[in-house]
């Protein structure tokens, strides 16, 4: 395990767990992040990476796929059951399949190698804007039917039960919320949400709602609030609606 020096935890310091095996491609990443101002702690298999996440608290964690001991998709999925951290999945497998699988198990982000530093850099900022309440100006408490959604500390209730979200999941419930009713469609989602190119494949705005439905609703396989308009996208009821 590699460390470089700690910043203080409300100094505004980007804090980055990356799990990765291949020693040259972490050594490289790690240098350039730190180069940026951001501290990077590095473990090279599953296992260490769970121990060091449980250990210290990261802003975000980068997760490659392939690991030893334990793979990417377990890594994930045990975090998932303890945090919310900002999860990015890196891997050089770039089969759809396993990009699903990845945002099935709790992944917030998924980048292919070979990728470029600066949009790791600019994908690592852009969860943490996020996870911090930054993405945009805060607003009032937003209110649907028996969902109310506060965007200044990133949190949301359905009758009075606080939601376990994900930093995406908030973002993306946001989204849906400020225009219940209307029916949004992929490219709109990923647009509003401000969704990178590289994100866009067929089934991944399908997987994060499905998650969504998972949090939000009694029976997520006969939806109330979040329902799927088939043909045209997805849409948030506004409570009133059958």
């Amino acid at each position: 395990m590699e460390e470089t020096p700690r910043g203080g935890a409300n100094d505004g310091t980007i804090q980055v767990l990356l799990v990765e095996d291949d020693e040259r491609l972490a050594r490289l990443t790690a240098r350039y992040l730190q180069e940026h101002g951001l501290v990077v702690t590095v473990a090279r298999t599953g296992p260490e990476g769970l121990s060091e996440a449980s250990r210290h608290p990261f802003d975000v964690i980068l997760l490659d796929l392939m690991l030893p001991g334990r793979d990417g998709v377990e890594v994930c999925r045990e975090l998932r059951t303890r945090s919310d951290v900002p999860i990015i999945m890196v891997t050089a497998r770039g089969e759809e399949a396993d990009r699903v699988l990845g945002l099935e198990t709790g992944a917030d982000d998924y980048l292919l190698k070979p990728y470029s530093s600066r949009e790791l850099l600019a994908r690592i900022r852009a969860q943490v804007r996020r996870s911090r309440g930054q993405a945009g100006p805060a607003t009032q408490p937003i209110q649907v039917g028996r969902l109310q959604l506060d965007p200044s500390s990133l949190t949301a209730t359905l009758d009075g039960r606080a939601l376990s979200l994900t930093s995406y999941e908030f973002v993306l419930l946001r989204v849906l919320a400020e225009r219940a009713g209307r029916v949004l469609n992929r490219e709109q989602i990923l647009d509003l949400t401000k969704g990178s190119a590289d994100e866009v494949f067929d089934r991944s705005i399908d997987v994060h709602i499905f998650r969504l439905r998972q949090k939000l609703e009694e029976d997520p396989r006969n939806p109330k609030l979040l329902k799927t308009v088939r043909g045209a996208g997805y849409m948030l009821t506004r409570g009133d609606e059958p």
